[in-house]
């Protein structure tokens, strides 16, 4: 029968962690609970929704946490339920206490609440992943990575592969991550201070951005391991699992261009605030798009719709050089793809009306290039 005390509010920091991976409309009924197992170095929480898991541990060593400990055991119990009773009691301090046929008491300043859980070994086993000879990454890093790349997965169930981000390691340290969702691509390129093996694995989009919202900046390195269809992220106190798909990814690398007919240099903020104004109208057109125009060397953008009116802007540029174009495209892939880019200055070079453009930092390295399909106009 479980009996702990401890800080409420650095308990409730780390059931809100776990309880991301938590789902409430899951198919499974058990996996709606969170599983709290006490043992001597400490208190070990876990939530799964089946495609992500996280496990958050709490150690007695932690002084801020002020884990006292007085019998051990496991229980789940239902997990929006018990957060939200948490986070409602009025004392710093909570007292957790398991009486008879799976029920607990939480006592906290004048407030007792008794919720009932239920036996942990209904819980479904977490599938073990071999943690030997890890490969160790800078948090900051991995997340900028995800930050750049997994807006463009693809959101459609029909090809599952798609909604993944491709990550490949080869020489041991040459990083490669990509997403697409066939009209839009976004590729990093990085070089690794620390080796590890090479690796060719797609991770689903959305456990990447649960990944980023778990693992705050201030656990610098995350040290990660694969099996065969599962991925593990470990920090000091936090193990992320996640499943992998299944599948081959598409040979993206034929995709990116390597000549142009026109490019044009523009400060990163005014194009971006030009095509949030270009959306608004354009949101209100049959096809969605703004028209870019190129003539001798001024950039101007156009939307018409019927219904509500007008767009043109000339647009501010840095430099402009070869042939004249006119080319149409979803403004939202270009907002979205401008967002990724971490540079004062953006390069966008084309080919023709009817080919994908690209977008890179104008800066030297070449490490970050998105690729947009237009769409063919009238």
């Amino acid at each position: 029968m479980i009996q702990f005390s401890i800080n409420k509010t650095i308990f409730l920091q780390a059931l809100n962690i776990t309880k991301r991976a938590i789902s409430h409309k899951n198919a499974i009924p058990v996996l709606s609970t969170v599983k709290i197992d006490v043992h001597k170095e400490g208190i070990t929480l876990t939530g799964s929704n089946g495609q992500i898991s996280i496990e958050n541990f709490i150690s007695v060593q932690d002084e801020n946490a002020g884990l006292l400990i007085s019998t051990t055991g496991s229980i789940l119990l239902e997990a929006g339920f018990f957060i939200n009773v948490v986070s409602s009691l009025p004392d710093l301090v909570l007292d957790f206490k398991e009486i008879e046929q799976k029920q607990v008491v939480l006592t906290s300043g004048k407030s007792e609440i008794t919720l009932k859980g239920k036996e942990a070994e209904q819980y479904p086993r977490l599938q073990e992943v071999p943690t030997s000879s890890p490969l160790v990454l800078e948090t900051k890093v991995l997340k900028q990575t995800i930050n750049e790349t997994a807006f463009a997965a693809s959101t459609q169930e029909s090809r599952p592969i798609l909604t993944g981000v491709h990550f490949v390691l080869t020489e041991n340290t040459a990083l490669k991550t990509v997403a697409t969702d066939s009209h839009r691509m976004s590729q990093r390129k990085l070089t690794l201070e620390k080796a590890g093996d090479n690796f060719d694995v797609v991770i689903p989009s959305r456990s990447l951005r649960e990944f980023a919202a778990v693992f705050t900046d201030d656990i610098e390195t995350v040290e990660v391991f694969f099996s065969n269809n599962q991925m593990l992220f470990r920090s000091e106190h936090i193990s992320f699992y996640t499943r992998l798909l299944e599948g081959s990814y598409p040979d993206t690398d034929r995709l990116i261009p390597k000549e142009f007919n026109t490019i044009a240099i523009f400060d990163t903020a005014n194009l971006r605030q030009a095509m949030e104004r270009a959306r608004l109208l354009s949101n209100a057109t049959q096809n969605g798009t703004v028209k870019l125009e190129i003539v001798n060397q001024l950039v101007s953008a156009h939307v018409n719709s019927p219904e509500v009116g007008r767009v043109n802007e000339e647009l501010d540029t840095l430099e402009v050089v070869g042939d004249d174009l006119v080319i149409s495209f979803n403004p939202t892939y270009l907002i979205e793809a401008l967002k990724a880019i971490d540079s004062d200055q953006v390069k966008v070079s084309f080919i023709s009306p009817v080919r994908p453009f690209t977008l890179v930092p104008n800066n030297e390295t070449n490490d970050l290039v998105q690729l947009i399909t237009p769409v063919r106009t009238n």
